[in-house]
């Protein structure tokens, strides 16, 4: 292994954290991070002092740019745009030193950041970088970040819920997909907050829902009226993503769908229905 690739391979990790926290999708952070690869290949390696933070700067700056023009691309999304779930059984922190950022509730929460308000969080959050590092990065000042990540963090604890622990959250899911396998709708509600909300990510799928459902009544309706015909044939595996547990749903061997649920103490607030096949052809 050469010396600029045992270098790369070594911050590798992180820097694929930062992309995905940012971009919420694990095949733009690929991508992403490949460029930063490209990008340390072609430079006088012989004038950088830090290697760790070059990379790192480059990996945010290309997020940056890749969050400004997103907006333009999800105007072409059909439906409901959810973030890419990711496999976090071998790395619950995903290359960070804490595991923030990285919950589907908070990534969702974050979608209304400006790019610069979700790197300076990102970078502080998860991965404890300092106010002059940060930046050094964005190519700002120390007063101007900590405003920057002190918004953010109103913004996402406003409006962030108090979630139940990891078990609740897995028995929520369980009794969720039972009740849903079932069709019982008594069951259902008896699962849901008041404001309980479904949303399905399938770009344009056939089948899918394309807005979303809101309300106890209607989503366990919604659900008791496709559990005729949906479930037929399906397996279910729960699995670790983002450091809750999901459902990937499979049938004839081939993943159809990851389902999750976020929930508080008055039950399942959220549903989330990954069903676009670009995002869990890895499960």
């Amino acid at each position: 292994m050469t010396e600029d690739l045992a270098v790369f391979e070594q911050v590798r990790g992180r820097l694929f954290g930062i992309a995905y926290r940012m971009l919420a999708s694990a095949s733009e952070a690929e991508d992403l991070v490949q460029e930063t690869w490209l990008r340390w290949q072609a430079a006088d390696r012989a004038e950088v002092r830090n290697p760790g933070a070059f990379l790192a700067t480059t990996t945010t700056r290309l997020a940056i740019n890749a969050l400004q023009s997103a907006p333009a691309r999800r105007e072409t999304y059909i439906g409901p745009w959810l973030p890419e779930p990711i496999d976090t059984s071998a790395d619950p922190y995903l290359g960070a030193e804490r595991g923030e950022a990285l919950q589907f509730a908070v990534l969702l929460l974050m979608e209304k950041l400006t790019p610069n308000e979700r790197a300076a969080y990102v970078l502080r959050e998860a991965f404890d970088y300092s106010y002059a590092e940060i930046a050094a990065i964005l190519r700002s000042t120390e007063p101007a970040v900590r405003q920057l990540v002190s918004r953010a963090r109103k913004h996402i604890d406003g409006r962030r819920k108090a979630t139940v622990d990891a078990d609740a959250q897995r028995a929520l899911l369980a009794s969720f997909i039972a009740a849903a396998r079932s069709g019982d709708m008594t069951a259902l509600e008896q699962l849901f907050t008041p404001d309980v909300t479904s949303m399905s990510d399938g770009n344009g799928a056939h089948q899918v829902a394309r807005r979303p459902i809101v309300g106890p009544v209607r989503v366990a309706r919604f659900f008791a009226t496709i559990a005729s015909w949906f479930w037929e044939g399906v397996d279910v595996a729960l699995v670790t993503t983002n450091g809750e547990t999901s459902a990937v749903l499979s049938k004839n061997g081939a993943t159809y769908s990851v389902i999750t649920v976020l929930g508080t103490a008055q039950g399942i607030e959220t549903i989330l229905w990954q069903v676009n096949p670009d995002k869990i052809n890895s499960f």
